[in-house]
Protein backbone atom coordinates (compact mmCIF):
# COMPACT_ATOMS: atom_id res chain seq x y z
CA UNK A 1 0.00 0.00 0.00
CA UNK A 2 1.48 3.37 -0.99
CA UNK A 3 2.35 5.93 1.64
CA UNK A 4 0.07 8.89 2.17
CA UNK A 5 1.26 12.44 1.73
CA UNK A 6 1.33 12.91 5.53
CA UNK A 7 3.47 9.79 5.98
CA UNK A 8 5.88 11.05 3.32
CA UNK A 9 6.11 14.47 5.00
CA UNK A 10 6.84 12.80 8.33
CA UNK A 11 9.59 10.72 6.72
CA UNK A 12 11.09 13.76 4.95
CA UNK A 13 11.09 15.73 8.23
CA UNK A 14 12.79 12.80 9.99
CA UNK A 15 15.50 12.76 7.32
CA UNK A 16 15.90 16.55 7.56
CA UNK A 17 16.35 16.30 11.34
CA UNK A 18 19.13 13.75 10.87
CA UNK A 19 21.03 15.54 8.10
CA UNK A 20 20.60 19.14 9.27
CA UNK A 21 23.81 20.50 10.78
CA UNK A 22 25.90 17.47 9.81
CA UNK A 23 29.60 17.88 9.11
CA UNK A 24 29.52 15.18 6.47
CA UNK A 25 26.83 13.28 4.64
CA UNK A 26 27.95 10.37 2.48
CA UNK A 27 25.49 9.06 -0.07
CA UNK A 28 25.89 5.43 -1.14
CA UNK A 29 24.07 2.96 -3.29
CA UNK A 30 23.05 0.07 -1.02
CA UNK A 31 20.75 -1.79 -3.38
CA UNK A 32 20.74 -5.55 -3.10
CA UNK A 33 21.89 -5.75 0.51
CA UNK A 34 20.36 -8.48 2.60
CA UNK A 35 18.52 -7.55 5.79
CA UNK A 36 21.29 -9.01 7.96
CA UNK A 37 23.99 -7.08 6.04
CA UNK A 38 21.96 -3.89 6.34
CA UNK A 39 21.62 -4.42 10.09
CA UNK A 40 25.36 -5.06 10.37
CA UNK A 41 26.06 -1.77 8.57
CA UNK A 42 23.67 0.09 10.86
CA UNK A 43 25.42 -1.42 13.93
CA UNK A 44 28.83 -0.32 12.64
CA UNK A 45 27.51 3.18 12.02
CA UNK A 46 25.89 3.42 15.46
CA UNK A 47 29.08 2.28 17.21
CA UNK A 48 30.96 5.14 15.51
CA UNK A 49 28.34 7.85 16.20
CA UNK A 50 27.23 7.85 12.57
CA UNK A 51 23.55 7.81 11.64
CA UNK A 52 22.46 5.63 8.74
CA UNK A 53 19.31 6.63 6.86
CA UNK A 54 17.66 4.69 4.10
CA UNK A 55 14.72 6.24 2.25
CA UNK A 56 13.29 6.57 -1.23
CA UNK A 57 15.32 8.71 -3.58
CA UNK A 58 12.51 11.25 -4.10
CA UNK A 59 12.10 11.71 -0.34
CA UNK A 60 15.88 12.10 0.10
CA UNK A 61 15.88 14.65 -2.73
CA UNK A 62 13.13 16.67 -1.01
CA UNK A 63 15.00 16.55 2.31
CA UNK A 64 18.26 17.67 0.69
CA UNK A 65 16.45 20.46 -1.15
CA UNK A 66 15.15 21.81 2.17
CA UNK A 67 18.71 22.03 3.57
CA UNK A 68 19.96 23.80 0.44
CA UNK A 69 21.42 21.00 -1.69
CA UNK A 70 20.51 20.63 -5.37
CA UNK A 71 17.58 18.22 -5.57
CA UNK A 72 18.26 17.31 -9.20
CA UNK A 73 21.77 16.09 -8.37
CA UNK A 74 20.31 13.66 -5.83
CA UNK A 75 17.63 12.48 -8.27
CA UNK A 76 20.32 11.89 -10.92
CA UNK A 77 22.13 9.40 -8.67
CA UNK A 78 21.42 5.81 -9.61
CA UNK A 79 20.14 2.93 -7.53
CA UNK A 80 18.72 2.57 -4.05
CA UNK A 81 20.30 5.34 -1.98
CA UNK A 82 21.24 5.41 1.68
CA UNK A 83 22.87 8.18 3.65
CA UNK A 84 25.53 8.00 6.38
CA UNK A 85 25.58 11.17 8.51
CA UNK A 86 28.12 12.41 11.06
CA UNK A 87 27.97 15.49 13.22
CA UNK A 88 31.39 14.81 14.81
CA UNK A 89 33.87 13.53 12.24
CA UNK A 90 33.91 14.36 8.53
CA UNK A 91 35.80 11.19 7.63
CA UNK A 92 33.97 8.54 9.72
CA UNK A 93 30.96 7.86 7.42
CA UNK A 94 33.18 7.48 4.35
CA UNK A 95 35.58 5.15 6.18
CA UNK A 96 32.76 2.97 7.52
CA UNK A 97 31.12 2.62 4.11
CA UNK A 98 34.47 1.94 2.43
CA UNK A 99 35.32 -0.80 4.94
CA UNK A 100 31.85 -2.29 4.61
CA UNK A 101 32.05 -2.21 0.79
CA UNK A 102 35.18 -4.40 0.91
CA UNK A 103 33.02 -7.36 1.93
CA UNK A 104 29.77 -6.27 0.24
CA UNK A 105 30.33 -5.22 -3.37
CA UNK A 106 26.70 -4.05 -3.67
CA UNK A 107 27.66 -0.93 -1.67
CA UNK A 108 29.41 1.92 -3.47
CA UNK A 109 29.67 5.70 -3.16
CA UNK A 110 27.46 7.95 -5.25
CA UNK A 111 28.39 11.31 -3.73
CA UNK A 112 28.24 13.33 -0.57
CA UNK A 113 27.68 16.66 1.12
CA UNK A 114 30.55 18.15 3.10
CA UNK A 115 29.81 21.33 5.06
CA UNK A 116 26.77 22.04 2.88
CA UNK A 117 28.54 21.57 -0.47
CA UNK A 118 27.72 18.69 -2.81
CA UNK A 119 30.82 16.64 -3.67
CA UNK A 120 31.43 13.88 -6.17
CA UNK A 121 32.43 10.25 -5.86
CA UNK A 122 36.15 10.96 -6.34
CA UNK A 123 36.18 13.41 -3.44
CA UNK A 124 34.38 10.91 -1.20
CA UNK A 125 36.88 8.17 -2.12
CA UNK A 126 39.79 10.48 -1.26
CA UNK A 127 38.04 11.40 1.99
CA UNK A 128 37.67 7.73 2.91
CA UNK A 129 41.43 7.26 2.52
CA UNK A 130 42.25 9.97 5.07
CA UNK A 131 43.13 9.01 8.64
CA UNK A 132 40.43 9.48 11.25
CA UNK A 133 40.27 12.52 13.51
CA UNK A 134 41.78 10.58 16.44
CA UNK A 135 44.67 9.33 14.28
CA UNK A 136 45.40 12.88 13.12
CA UNK A 137 45.33 14.17 16.70
CA UNK A 138 47.72 11.39 17.77
CA UNK A 139 50.10 12.31 14.96
CA UNK A 140 49.92 15.97 15.99
CA UNK A 141 50.73 15.14 19.61
CA UNK A 142 53.62 12.95 18.46
CA UNK A 143 54.95 15.73 16.23
CA UNK A 144 54.72 18.26 19.04
CA UNK A 145 56.44 15.99 21.55
CA UNK A 146 59.25 14.86 19.21
CA UNK A 147 61.45 17.99 19.64
CA UNK A 148 61.08 17.78 23.41
CA UNK A 149 62.04 14.11 23.40
CA UNK A 150 65.06 14.92 21.24
CA UNK A 151 66.13 17.66 23.64
CA UNK A 152 65.84 15.31 26.61
CA UNK A 153 67.94 12.68 24.80
CA UNK A 154 70.64 15.23 23.94
CA UNK A 155 70.81 16.48 27.51
CA UNK A 156 70.94 12.90 28.84
CA UNK A 157 73.75 12.14 26.39
CA UNK A 158 75.87 14.95 27.82
CA UNK A 159 75.21 13.81 31.38
CA UNK A 160 75.94 10.20 30.45
CA UNK A 161 79.25 11.28 28.88
CA UNK A 162 80.18 13.16 32.06
CA UNK A 163 79.38 10.12 34.20
CA UNK A 164 81.50 7.88 31.92
CA UNK A 165 84.41 10.33 32.11
CA UNK A 166 84.21 10.54 35.92
CA UNK A 167 84.03 6.74 36.15
CA UNK A 168 87.09 6.39 33.92
CA UNK A 169 89.05 8.90 36.04
CA UNK A 170 88.02 7.05 39.20
CA UNK A 171 89.15 3.72 37.74
CA UNK A 172 92.51 5.18 36.64
CA UNK A 173 93.22 6.52 40.15
CA UNK A 174 92.60 3.15 41.75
Amino acid sequence: MPKTKVQKEVEVNAVIDKIKGAKSIIIANCGGLSVSASQELRRKCRSNQVEFVSAKKTLLALAFEKIGVDKEAIKAMTGSLAVAVSREDEVAPAKILKDFAKTHEQVFFTGGVIDGALVGVDFVKKLSDLPSKLELLAKLVGSLSAPLSGLVNVLQGNLRGLVYALTAIKNNKQ
